[in-house]
């Protein structure tokens, strides 16, 4: 009886640290209006760098270093894609694409709730949301509980991983950035 009682003691404790660490995570998540970051992004097996800005809800800025001065821009509706090589333009609807996910921050923290958190080797807590034949792994910092990356495929089907580093949480921002930009 003693040992049935001990381990009914461990595994509520074990239940509510992760209950406890799903609801920091919800609620330094729902303090959150905007935040820039540096990212190292792969896709296809390819790397590109950059600085990003997020503004809930679903606008955000990249200019991605070294490559033909490529910016992905959503003002809420849309996502561009404007590149300088061969002067590539692209225009999809948000919601088309993993993205429209990503900048919703009401429907992140609706679907972490009901989600059960995985420890990714002991270093950052991992979140797996399915909408629509959309897939948005978010990783989130085991210390800090912030938001650390994502894991998508493109509007190509190919697998996109981002990874964020140098955060900055509520700072102000120039709202014109999200005004999407012409074409060539």
């Amino acid at each position: 009886m003693k040992l049935l009682l001990v381990i009914l003691i461990f595994f509520s404790l074990i239940s509510h640290s992760i209950g406890s660490v799903k609801k920091e995570i919800i609620k330094n998540f729902e303090g959150i209006n905007n935040f820039s970051f540096n990212f190292t992004q792969t896709i296809d097996g390819k790397d590109e760098t950059g600085e990003c800005t997020i503004l809930y809800p679903k606008k955000i800025f990249c200019k991605y270093k070294y490559k033909f001065n490529k910016i992905l821009v959503s003002n809420g509706k849309s996502l561009v894609i404007k590149s300088d090589k061969n002067l590539q333009y692209y225009r999809y609807p948000l919601e088309s694409t993993p993205l429209a996910l990503l900048l919703d921050k009401d429907f992140i923290i609706k679907n972490i709730s009901k989600l059960r958190e995985e420890l990714v080797n002991e270093k950052f807590y991992m979140f797996s949301i399915s909408e629509k034949n959309k897939i948005l792994n978010l990783f989130f910092e085991k210390d800090s509980l912030n938001l650390i990356g994502w894991q998508t495929e493109d509007v190509y089907q190919n697998l996109t991983v981002t990874y964020i580093f140098d955060l900055k949480i509520n700072n102000d921002i120039d709202k014109k950035i999200f005004k999407l930009p012409k074409m060539h």
